[in-house]
């Protein structure tokens, strides 16, 4: 392999090494309050396990952060009616305005850098970007490489998706 480990290197080092401001407030909003605001906004009212574990974080850290949330009145707890033992969290309409904020400043800071690297390099990336992230699905470090079979099904199942 000559120009992949090479090309490994350079996005490795502009990942990691070269991190954005708009990508460690996306790191840090991974683990806290945006990411549940924004994971309850697209699915609905969840569990506080089912929080947990799309967040990858413990039961404690999901409770402390349901807790702050709720004292901002972003979020309501409700009991579910068959079974009392489980709670359903949802957002308020502040919560909802929070996501939507959110949205909304998040697409405004893509289209400036889309606008920066022109509407054909712009495009460009974002088709590469899909073909890199299925790949990505189909391709975990330490296990076998897809056969071709699964690669020709990711990506008829990609190309689905988008229609």
């Amino acid at each position: 392999m000559g120009f992949e480990q090479e090309l490994v290197r350079d996005l490795m080092g502009n990942i990691w090494n070269k991190k954005s401001l708009m990508q460690q407030e996306m790191v840090k909003g991974a683990r806290g309050e945006s990411f549940a605001v924004q994971e309850l906004y697209r699915k609905g009212p969840l569990t506080p396990s089912q929080l947990a574990s799309a967040m990858k974080a413990t039961a404690g850290r999901v409770s402390t952060l349901l807790a702050g949330l709720e004292k901002k009145g972003q979020i309501a707890r409700e009991p579910d009616p068959d079974d009392r033992r489980i709670v359903h969290v949802s957002l308020t309409q502040t919560g909802k305005e929070r996501a939507e904020k959110q949205r909304d400043d998040m697409r405004d800071a893509v289209c400036w850098i889309f606008s920066q690297m022109g509407e054909r390099r712009a495009r460009e990336f974002v088709e590469l970007s899909k073909e890199f992230t299925t790949y990505m699905t189909l391709c975990m470090p330490g296990k076998p490489r897809p056969t071709p079979e699964e690669v020709a099904k990711a990506f008829s199942e990609n190309t689905q998706e988008v229609a």
